[in-house]
């Protein structure tokens, strides 16, 4: 029997999930109430450039494995209309989504785009050698996730299909039941099952797969060589590569939402302000003096959010 300080599929899974908070290779996207976007970190490419943007639902960010000939990145808000903005490096053209129409939920990885329609059906824009764009014959998707060379989609029946680069088996997914949320890292694959606990599959030289013992989770964030859980009481499991402190967040309480970059973690806790860890180098972590963010759109969340405002 489900305990009952989890919360199950019925109350926790929305039709669409969509992300109030995103981290990218080294800066992090969040969105506040009013349907305005703040950003911090690097901004080579122009991706922290949204203080222009309006009526925003969900944002996404593109992650990046760690190396040093990469940290090129672009970021993604959903409006509220289902139309789609996007900053940011556009060498394989991952910000060329102003035709898109109707969209519900939105990804970024490493070089794309991905949105999933009111339909079920999937759009993908950016690079595609590993075929990580073949999504077009997918259907009943209400989330997506999209690694570096992989792009993961989670059914309406709670089932997953992956596509592209499965060398480290991380689209190895066919098998998994019971699903509520999906992350994509690198070279991993992550899900989050309606009874709180996690499954993973592919890349696990650092540990990041680790993640067997986990339990009452309600959300789970793939980084670069790194896993983040939230549990239900507001704390924070990590497991993974650890060099940057992106994995010290055994101290934090009261958070509902959470996003993990290449190196770095970022938590909403339940009065709209933001903790950091990890990877500080272009100011990534610098939110400290956020406020005013969204909280998430789930109402299974509202309890556990209630409690901690007590």
């Amino acid at each position: 029997m489900m305990r009952s300080n989890v919360l199950t599929r019925s109350a926790f899974f929305p039709a669409f999930p969509r992300s109030v908070l995103a981290a990218g290779r080294r800066h992090t996207v969040a969105l506040r109430a009013d349907g305005t976007v703040l950003a911090a970190g690097d901004n080579k490419c122009g991706q922290c450039e949204v203080g222009a943007w309006r009526d925003i639902v969900a944002v996404a960010a593109g992650n990046v494995h760690v190396a040093a000939n990469t940290g090129n990145a672009h970021t993604v808000g959903l409006r509220a209309d289902g139309t789609v903005a996007a900053a940011g490096w556009n060498k394989h053209g991952q910000c060329e989504v102003d035709g898109w129409r109707d969209i519900m939920s939105v990804a970024a990885g490493w070089c794309k785009t991905v949105g999933v329609r009111a339909d079920g059906t999937v759009v993908a824009a950016g690079r595609n050698l590993q075929g990580e764009r073949d999504v077009e014959a997918w259907r009943d998707i209400v989330a997506v996730a999209a690694g570096d060379w992989h792009t993961v989609g989670l059914r309406s029946d709670g089932t997953a299909v992956a596509a592209g680069n499965n060398v480290y088996g991380q689209c190895r997914v066919d098998d998994w039941r019971g699903l509520v949320a999906v992350a994509a890292g690198y070279l991993h694959t992550v899900g989050l099952k309606a009874d709180g606990t996690v499954v993973a599959a592919g890349h696990n030289r650092a540990g990041e797969c680790d993640v067997d013992g986990w339990r009452d989770m309600v959300a789970v964030a793939a980084g670069s060589h790194h896993t983040v859980g939230l549990r239900a009481d507001g704390t924070v499991a990590a497991t993974g590569w650890n060099a940057n402190g992106q994995c010290d967040v055994g101290h934090w309480r009261d958070i509902v939402a959470v996003a993990a970059g290449a190196a770095h973690t970022v938590g909403l806790k339940a009065d709209g302000t933001l903790v950091a860890v990890g990877d500080n180098s272009h100011g990534q972590c610098g939110v400290a003096g956020w406020s005013g963010i969204r909280l998430p759109d789930r109402k299974g969340m509202a309890p556990m959010i209630q409690r901690m405002r007590r």
